[in-house]
Formats: C-alpha cells, structure tokens, sequence
C-alpha cells in the first residue's frame, strides 16, 4: 500500500511538473506573437492613433471598409472578429485604452449580439495566453464559471482551446507563419456569386439590456470617444425581422440599417455582405455621419 501511495504521489509530481513546463513553453512561444490575430496585436501595441475604429461581430468585420474612410483622410482600422460576441468588443476596447489608444470615432455593429452577454470559445481562445500577465484580461473572465480551472490549473487552457491555441497554433508561431487577419485595414472581404433566394431566421432572437453593451458606452464616455451605434444589412427574406424593431426600442440611440441593402446579389450569406454589398453600406455610413461639411473628427 505505501509502494502504490509512493508511487501514485511520485505520478502526480511529474504530471503537474510536465504541465506547469509545457504551461510556460507554450505561453512563452505563443504570447510572443503580434501579428496572427486583433487580439494580440491590441496587447502588443501601444500609443496608436485613429480618427475611425469599427468593432463588433463578423457583421462588423465583413461589413465595414476602412479603406473608404482612408481614401476620405480618415485613419481607420476594422477591430471587428467573427465569431465574438458584445463580451469580447468591451474587453478589446478596455484593452485599447490601457494600451492608450487614442480613438476620435467609434463605429460599433450592435444587432445581433445584443441579444446575449456570453463568451464566444474560439474568441476567448486568444486572450488565454495573455490571462496571467494581464490584470485586465484576468479581471474580465473573473466571474466566469470555469476561470479557477482556467487560471490555476497549470496548461488547462490550453488543452481547452486546443484547436486555437494547441500545438499548430505554437508551431505556426514557430514558423512564423502568415495570416490575413490584419490585411485590408482589419476588413475580411467576402466574395461571392451566389443567386437566388437566400433563408434565414431570427425570429427566437430576443434583445436585453446588455451590461457589456453598457460598459462600452461609459468606456467611451470616459475617454471622449464618439460612439456610434449601428445595426447592420441581413437579406429581405429573414423571417423575425421585427428583432432589430425590439432593438430599437430598447437602445434608441442604435442606428437601424437593416435594410440599407437589401438585393441578395450584394449579400454572401443572408447575415453577411459580400465585398460589393460592404462598400455600398461604408459609403452609406461615411455619407451619414462623416460628411466633410458636417464633421470635424479627424486627428
């Protein structure tokens, strides 16, 4: 009985040492990188200056071109990710005013994500490396259910979010292997020829007061950031339109565009626009609130 107590203490001594050494090489090697994903290139730069910065969803990240507001004089980058939700735009933005960004505009898409205050998994994935070296990253996922596992338990996290931060995602690092996420001024173009009809349903969607959403706005109001407020294009033929109707009624001040465009032939899928369909919206949000006559936002 000692033999197998001795033995089985001796077991667990070097499973929590290979963990706390493959927890540190892994850090070490992935939290080095700065230009793979908007994550990490917010953590690891300081002092930027931009008179436009779009965030949000997917719906931000394929609807809005910075390039059309570059063309105008207007510095602009698109922070939005695909796949996050209203969880991951609050913590991007603290993280950009702790890195002392200096943003004149923000242009946020708040439609469909308003509707819930969860963590997007592959999202959180990138601020995984980050969570013992950040106070501000830790102080977010917090009240989280599974943060002591995630914090205390030596590479939990990254057997976790394997398929982002697992070993391809080390060794792409390693590699220095190169990504699009940081072309086009942070803007993910989507091309498409598809015809016909496009399905979509929306209809269960149900918009809440969003503390995130909240914390965006004090955020922005601390730091004299013009926040702007959009819901963006989804093709005529969803059922539950009426979502955005609800939206508004309980945040008045965001701005309905769902139907700015609404030809299937400028959408890539019923939620998203295609490269041409994005163009016609920017255009449409620069004339709305950024006409030289009327603004002077620039830095």
């Amino acid at each position: 009985m000692k033999l197998f107590l001795k033995k089985t203490l001796v077991f667990l001594f070097i499973l929590l040492a290979a963990a706390l050494l493959l927890d540190v090489i892994y850090t070490a090697i992935i939290s080095q990188s700065s230009e793979r994903n908007k994550v990490e290139n917010v953590i690891h730069s300081k002092n930027k200056k931009f008179d436009v910065v779009f965030m949000g969803t997917s719906r931000a990240n394929n609807h809005f071109v910075p390039e059309i507001f570059e063309k105008k004089g207007y510095k602009a980058f698109n922070y939005g990710m695909s796949g996050s939700h209203m969880f991951e735009t609050a913590l991007m933005l603290k993280l950009m005013m702790a890195n002392n960004y200096k943003i004149k505009n923000l242009i946020m898409e708040a439609d469909l994500s308003i509707c819930n205050e969860k963590r997007d998994e592959g999202t959180t994935a990138r601020f995984m490396p980050y969570i013992h070296g950040n106070e501000i990253i830790k102080n977010h996922y917090k009240n989280e259910s599974d943060f002591y596992q995630i914090y205390y338990i030596p590479f939990y996290r990254y057997i976790k979010f394997d398929n982002k931060i697992g070993f391809r995602e080390m060794y792409d690092v390693i590699t220095k292997k190169p990504t699009n996420t940081l072309y086009n001024k942070g803007y993910y173009p989507l091309l498409s020829n598809r015809k016909g009809k496009m399905n979509n349903d929306i209809s269960t969607l149900k918009p809440i007061r969003n503390k995130y959403y909240e914390e965006i706005k004090r955020i922005c109001k601390q730091n004299n950031i013009k926040l702007t407020v959009v819901m963006t294009p989804m093709c005529e033929n969803t059922k539950g339109l009426e979502y955005f109707e609800k939206v508004n009624e309980l945040y008045p001040e965001i701005h309905n565009f769902e139907n700015v465009v609404s030809d299937d032939k400028y959408f890539s899928s019923c939620g998203h626009l295609n490269d041409e369909g994005a163009k016609i919206y920017t255009n449409f949000i620069f004339n709305k609130f950024f006409d030289d006559s009327k603004s002077n936002t620039k830095i």
